[in-house]
């Protein structure tokens, strides 16, 4: 009789153990609020304008785009355009005069431009590893990069008409009846896995884009909750 009840005692503490393991485990898959699991798949073309790509989400093999090519050369996804020109109409409406610094990027691109990244950190005495870890915290490794989509652009000011600042402020507070999201929030960077980018506007629909500005959350949060 004793036996029995020592017996159900320690199947209860196995049960116990095996609980808070995959509590234990839960929490180690999440680490600290990182959203670290596939987020997306090969886009449809209905829902195009949601797919996440971070440093956890590459993008999906064959994805392709076809591109607009804008005034200063630089390129965007044809799908997007529209929106964009009637973003830019609207601030140079406002008397805020801005321009597409980056969009589309090639794999090469992505990779010159991190590479130029750690170069410069080395020139400034840091050691070939700690500056391959400081580049990968501004710039994304090839695959990983929103700008390989074409539907996100880094917008900055024509510094002859007007002043960044005046840009990103108008852009915070418009951006969204366009279509367009702040994509790299300051308080979400343990979810984006990227720092506060003023400048970085992502294309996701009107619908999505004014929810997200009405709940204040980042693209990874909504996709999760929708």
């Amino acid at each position: 009789m004793a036996g029995r009840k020592r017996k159900k005692k320690r199947n209860r503490y196995r049960k116990h153990i095996i609980i808070w393991i995959l509590l234990l485990l839960v929490t180690a898959h999440f680490c600290g609020g990182k959203l670290q699991q596939t987020l997306h798949k090969m886009p449809s073309e209905t829902d195009w304008e949601l797919i996440v790509v971070n440093k956890w989400n590459t993008i999906p093999d064959g994805y392709q785009t076809e591109l607009t090519t804008l005034s200063n050369g630089k390129q965007v996804d044809s799908r997007i355009y529209p929106a964009l020109q009637d973003l830019f109409d609207a601030m140079r409406a406002d008397g805020i005069y801005p321009i597409v610094r980056e969009g589309y990027r090639t794999t090469t691109d992505q990779q010159s431009i991190l590479d130029d990244k750690i170069k410069a950190y080395e020139q400034e005495g840091l050691s070939s590893l700690l500056a391959k870890k400081m580049a990968s915290e501004w710039v994304a490794a090839p695959g990983t990069s929103e700008h390989q989509l074409g539907i996100a652009v880094d917008i900055n000011a024509d510094k002859t008409k007007s002043t960044n600042d005046e840009v990103y402020t108008w852009l915070a507070e418009h951006a969204w009846e366009y279509g367009f999201i702040l994509r790299y929030p300051k308080d979400k960077e343990n979810v984006t896995g990227t720092g506060y980018e003023p400048w970085h506007y992502r294309y996701v629909g009107k619908e999505a884009a004014k929810e997200i500005w009405q709940e204040g959350c980042c693209l990874e949060e909504y996709v999760t909750q929708n």
